[in-house]
């Protein structure tokens, strides 16, 4: 299995649920957050939280089968992107298992 961490502008993250929704991705969390990065967006500003330059992203968690994945990115990747720099980035990483904490099934239907 995946996870798939993707950091979307505020402004893109609804077409990106949805067209994730439409093509299978249900299940997925998503956080508000600050970010920092070679880009400097024009709307940067002073934190009020941290002492740095920041921009508002939306943390998008998911995970799903390896063989999912590459459909994933492509789909947060042609939904999140703008004519604007700084449109976000995407970090991929390997899960070995992960269990329902009702029944404590594991999810991995394959070896990995």
């Amino acid at each position: 299995m995946k996870e798939i961490k993707a950091f979307v502008k505020p402004n893109r993250i609804q077409r990106v649920i949805e067209a994730l929704s439409d093509n299978g991705f249900k299940s997925m969390t998503l956080s508000q957050a600050e970010g920092t990065g070679a880009f400097k967006a024009k709307g940067a500003r002073p934190s009020l939280d941290f002492h740095i330059t920041d921009s508002p992203v939306v943390k998008l968690e998911l995970v799903c089968q390896n063989e999912e994945a590459q459909k994933a990115i492509d789909i947060i990747t042609e939904n999140g992107k703008s004519p604007e720099k700084g449109d976000g980035i995407i970090y991929i990483t390997s899960i070995d298992d992960a269990f329902k904490i009702k029944t404590g099934e594991s999810l991995k239907r394959y070896d990995l």
